[in-house]
């Protein structure tokens, strides 16, 4: 696997490589409750939305182009939800949300997954839909700034790194591989600061 993986990395295109090192910049300052990580999270999805057209992953590149429009809101959302003393904070929602935001992604997963079916080339329609309609949602959840969305995102990014290496994308999918082990960090950060905003 190792001789594979250096085999093809001779191979990355360079736009893949500022995709993954600005989309690794983008979770290291999320995870660090940073304002500046929707600039690279601007910065790689800008690169995604052309690579996964490449790809043939329709959805994912679609999903790149709101992931683009939410680094603008999600800068905005924690730059004016701040005061001259605190970022602003984590928040936790009810479980009802959450039961509610499922089923309306799995019902939005199998009707887009049915259409590129059947109307195009999709590769993985039915698991392309779910991982982007899952992730449309977490994408709000964390310019929200809501402690859930890191497990979501913990399925999310496992489904990815499968999906990805089939595309021939492996440093995007190494790059998932990355992201599933940092995010119990980012989970424990955003909980203990939301704690402290509770106290």
């Amino acid at each position: 696997m190792v001789v594979l993986i250096l085999t093809q990395a001779r191979a990355f295109s360079g736009l893949e490589v500022v995709a993954v090192l600005a989309a690794v910049l983008y979770l290291l300052l999320a995870i660090r409750e940073n304002i500046w990580c929707w600039l690279f999270a601007g910065i790689s999805t800008a690169i995604y939305v052309y690579l996964f057209v490449v790809a043939r992953l329709y959805m994912e590149s679609a999903l790149n182009v709101f992931y683009f429009a939410m680094a603008v809101y999600g800068w905005r959302v924690w730059y004016f939800g701040r005061t001259a003393e605190h970022e602003l904070p984590v928040s936790v929602w009810a479980p009802r949300i959450h039961a509610f935001a499922i089923a309306a992604i799995l019902a939005a997963s199998a009707a887009s997954g049915y259409l590129l079916s059947v109307s195009s080339n999709a590769a993985f329609p039915y698991i392309d839909s779910l991982t982007t309609w899952s992730a449309i949602w977490a994408t709000f959840l964390v310019a929200r700034k809501v402690l859930e969305n890191w497990w979501y995102w913990l399925l999310i990014d496992a489904a990815s790194v499968f999906i990805y290496w089939s595309r021939d994308l492996q440093l995007t999918s190494l790059l998932f591989v990355v992201y599933v082990i940092m995010i119990p960090f980012g989970l424990i950060r955003w909980t203990r600061s939301w704690r402290e905003a509770q106290a």
